[in-house]
């Protein structure tokens, strides 16, 4: 069977162990599957009927899954409980929860708060707006790094290796405006560098463009990224840039970070003959 994307890798050449039997179990579960039979574990596990109710078991009497009247299987409260200890989970949306809210109030537009996890982009915070653009995101949603704001954001201030791999790894395309070509998103990267903010123009949907900037921990580095959604046709981006920029802000002085310290940033990749014009759009 094929393997579900965040599923924990076999080792080479041999069968999963059992704590990767019990974590394939769990990532059985995503946002289109949040409940789930015991085959349906067993199916997307890729594990026997008789493993899967075994580590099943085990789980829900943990509290990390919870049965209903019907027999169908849900995420626990305990893995919630659990998860909550991560600090760029809870811990990082309670601190940034009252400037995404100033930054809502003064747009009254989408807002995000998100992490990387890899090569994605994961969001832990979202506002929405009522009468805003649709976005496909979620608490929890993931998205690639360079299709988004938030991404780009986080992506222009990763080590330089884990950039020109990413870079040049394949780059899934979602509209016309998707940046696919590694030559061009080496230009964003230093202009988000340069400007600290980054603009994502119609590359997840063809009406929405976001505005992000990044979120500093106490030792500097980029920890999170905020942005703003906005109409494509209604955007303004001038005006955004600040706002967002002054989230960021207040949201990393509150993680501990006093810029006029000597603050770590992304890496200024050098640029080639063919790089010197930058456009974030």
């Amino acid at each position: 069977m094929t393997a579900l994307p965040h599923s924990p890798p076999s080792p080479p050449g041999g069968a999963p162990t059992a704590p990767e039997r019990l974590l394939s179990v769990l990532a059985a579960f995503d946002h289109a599957h949040p409940a789930l039979s015991l085959t349906d574990i067993s199916r997307r596990a890729g594990l026997s009927l008789t493993t899967a109710h075994r580590l099943v078991r085990a789980l829900t009497r943990w509290g990390a899954l919870e049965r209903d009247g019907s027999g169908v299987y849900h995420v626990g409260l305990r893995l919630w409980e659990v998860a909550a200890l991560a600090p760029r989970g809870l811990a990082l949306r309670q601190v940034a929860l009252p400037y995404l809210e100033d930054l809502y109030e003064a747009t009254h537009e989408n807002v995000q708060l998100a992490v990387r996890d890899g090569g994605e982009v994961v969001y832990t915070e979202w506002l929405a707006a009522r009468s805003s653009v649709g976005v496909h995101i979620r608490v929890g949603a993931r998205w690639p790094l360079h299709a988004t704001g938030v991404g780009l954001a986080l992506l222009a201030h990763g080590e330089p290796g884990f950039q020109e791999t990413y870079r040049t790894g394949p780059l899934a395309s979602f509209t016309p405006y998707t940046i696919t070509d590694p030559v061009r998103l080496r230009r964003v990267l230093a202009e988000v560098r340069r400007t600290g903010a980054a603009v994502s123009d119609r590359q997840i949907t063809d009406d929405a463009l976001s505005v992000a900037a990044p979120v500093h921990g106490r030792d500097g580095a980029v920890t999170a990224a905020v942005s703003v959604v906005v109409p494509y046709a209604d955007a303004q981006v001038p005006t955004l840039v600040p706002a967002v920029r002054l989230a960021a802000r207040g949201i990393s002085r509150a993680l501990g970070w006093r810029p006029e310290g000597p603050a770590r940033r992304g890496p200024d990749i050098p640029l080639t003959g063919e790089d010197e014009v930058a456009n974030p759009s």
